[in-house]
């Protein structure tokens, strides 16, 4: 082992926290094995053989965006070639469908439309809730909250957390049941002035977070990494998460961080095209790293869609406790040129784990675990996890 980690592992022993220079040396270290050791420690003794997945459907409702953001090929401008919206009615039907093939969740993302009116974000939730009012709804990046509050003309310049909090506290009301994690990309001004200027900053996205904790949404965390950005920067982004999390847990809210997604840049099609993206090796660092900075957050998920199945089973020995779910739509990131439609079985996800030498749980969207016969599902009502957490949310 490199000596350097040793008082890293001696930390992690006595159950003291990481700071800003243990995570440069774990990003530093030449001992890639090592660091692997360390973060399948702190996985397994969080949660020992156990990798979740869920049955979920992403939505995303439009790729209409005012922004430019130079990594990312989702986007189109109102009337270009490949732009597209979805009606209520056809959302509806999608959520029908979803919760007919015994979905739990459904996740709703999309661009920041110039001309959709709030009430049609209001629709969707209250649309999808009276059709297929068995599936969570897990939407919006704090980015399209934001844009919402614009929209809906509230004073985020003399209030933002107030305007954030009227606009949550709608959403919420009209079915919204909490938050995906995305849009944070990497908390630093310089990155975010050359890579996606024009985008709310980590203070703002930050504070959504911190709002949406406050009125009852549980909430996930991203980090895009491997792009334009140090290490350093990664690092920093972990703590200003673990910051936000320890502020969440200290004062009580109802709401919480439950899981933080590290998500690799792919620069095909892009205006960052001709950088390299990260490697696979620098995909499983970063993602231990980040399992061993966040000792307050429960889950570390490795998104099979970004990373691929295998890099995922492989991830499960890197600190990852979570593969996401079955997903079906997905229009954001296409690896290795799939489409629209990426999809697995429960029957794979459960072999792809098992293979890994883990145990396959399929949990609801706040790691509540489910008891399921085809289609039919219902919540493990006998365990534990499931009643403290249900517990919680009340």
């Amino acid at each position: 082992m490199d000596d350097a980690l040793l008082p890293i592992t001696e930390k992690l022993d006595a159950g003291r926290r990481l700071d800003a220079d243990d995570g440069a040396t774990l990003f530093d270290t030449p001992d890639f094995w090592g660091l692997g050791e360390l973060a399948n420690r702190v996985r397994r003794a969080k949660h020992g053989d156990v990798a979740y997945y869920n049955v979920n459907q992403h939505l995303n409702y439009s790729n209409v965006c005012l922004l430019s953001c130079k990594f990312c090929e989702f986007q189109r401008k109102p009337g270009q070639a490949g732009a597209y919206e979805f009606g209520i009615e056809e959302i509806a039907q999608k959520g029908r469908d979803a919760q007919a093939r015994g979905a739990t969740e459904m996740h709703i993302v999309g661009g920041l439309h110039p001309k959709l009116p709030f009430d049609y974000y209001l629709d969707l939730l209250r649309t999808l809730k009276a059709e297929a009012p068995r599936l969570h709804l897990k939407a919006f990046t704090a980015v399209e909250v934001v844009h919402l509050a614009r929209v809906s003309k509230r004073a985020l310049r003399q209030d933002f957390a107030g305007g954030v909090r009227s606009v949550l506290v709608e959403l919420r009301d009209a079915g919204l049941d909490s938050l995906p994690g995305g849009g944070a990309e990497v908390f630093d001004d310089r990155v975010h002035d050359e890579a996606w200027r024009g985008k709310i900053r980590s203070d703002e996205w930050l504070t959504v977070h911190r709002v949406a904790h406050e009125v009852g949404l549980f909430t996930n965390a991203t980090m895009l990494y491997g792009h334009i950005e140090s290490r350093q920067n990664r690092v920093q982004h972990l703590l200003k998460l673990r910051e936000e999390q320890d502020h969440a847990l200290q004062n009580g809210f109802p709401g919480r961080f439950q899981c933080v997604i590290p998500l690799p840049f792919f620069p095909d099609g892009s205006a960052l095209q001709h950088l390299p993206g990260p490697s696979g090796l620098e995909n499983l660092r970063t993602l231990a790293v980040a399992r061993l900075m966040l000792d307050n957050i429960e889950h570390v998920k490795a998104f099979w869609i970004m990373q691929t199945l295998p890099m995922a089973q492989v991830m499960l020995d890197w600190g990852a406790n979570d593969l996401d779910g079955t997903v079906v739509w997905y229009d954001i990131t296409k690896v290795g040129g799939a489409g629209t439609h990426q999809e697995v079985s429960i029957e794979q996800m459960c072999r792809t784990i098992r293979e890994a030498g883990y145990r396959p749980v399929e949990r609801d969207t706040l790691y509540r675990p489910v008891e399921r016969d085809g289609t039919r599902w219902e919540l493990a009502a006998s365990s534990s996890e499931a009643a403290s957490r249900a517990t919680a949310v009340a």
